[in-house]
């Protein structure tokens, strides 16, 4: 069955380039050049992936984005950002886009970053399982991980963090105080397939660092200029184990 496509974008030359070239690919594909319209039929009909302009007349995209992860729908977005806007390049990640592309963009690249993302989400019932099933706990200081369930305690209090946010502080957790590179994060994470930048580690490890600042003295990351990152643990606090 061909893979459901949502495109929101309100220029109508890019829109039709989009539509017409997706569909080449086999893609259903259904276009709304306004931002209520295509939230409103992001809500409503079910999308194996959504190209999401930001700024758009009516509500723009990271108000579209708010307003299907707030309904609880996980449909995997690529945003469309105008060349040089690295801003809303990060607020579009931090607000639940899955991946970005810059214009202007070539068709290939398009086409790359679609069949990318699409192979990724199609394994969403795999994001879940741990990465080794007999581990039930990582115990670093503070800071308690579990696999198994997806969950992130620190001084007792629990974070609340996105899957791939759980996935880059459980990677750097295997090996506290040991540095790992960025391209060690992304072939870890997201896979070696993955095309998008190295920026998307910054902004996950980002996100990541502001949701440890709740006991920052016990379990921090550090940033290794030019090479990557590494999880620091205060040893006062208490030794690494896994149970």
């Amino acid at each position: 069955m061909a893979k459901r496509l949502l495109v929101i974008e309100d220029e109508p030359t890019l829109s039709r380039l989009l539509s017409y070239n997706l569909k080449n690919e086999g893609y259903e594909v259904t276009v709304e050049e306004n931002g209520h319209s295509g939230c409103e039929t992001g809500l409503r009909s079910s999308f194996d992936l959504i190209l999401l302009d930001l700024m758009l007349p009516g509500m723009n995209g990271f108000e579209i984005m708010s307003k299907l992860r707030n309904e609880g729908i996980g449909t995997p977005i690529i945003i469309l950002t105008a060349k040089n806007a690295e801003e809303e390049v990060v607020q579009g990640l931090k607000s639940g886009a899955d991946d970005y592309i810059t214009k202007p963009f070539g068709v290939a690249e398009l086409l790359a970053r679609v069949a990318a993302v699409l192979r990724r989400s199609s394994g969403d019932e795999e994001i879940v399982k741990p990465v080794l099933e007999t581990e039930s706990q990582i115990v670093l200081g503070e800071l308690v991980i579990y696999p198994e369930k997806y969950e992130v305690t620190l001084g007792g209090e629990t974070i609340t963090l996105r899957p791939k946010e759980f996935e880059v502080l459980l990677y750097l957790a295997r090996k506290p105080g040991v540095v790992m590179t960025r391209d060690d994060l992304m072939n870890a994470v997201w896979g070696f397939d993955y095309i998008g930048g190295q920026r998307t580690v910054d902004v996950h490890v980002s996100s990541l660092r502001k949701k440890l600042e709740l006991d920052p003295e016990s379990v921090h990351i550090d940033s290794i200029r030019g090479v990557g990152y590494k999880l620091v643990v205060n040893k006062k606090k208490g030794l690494s184990q896994k149970v």
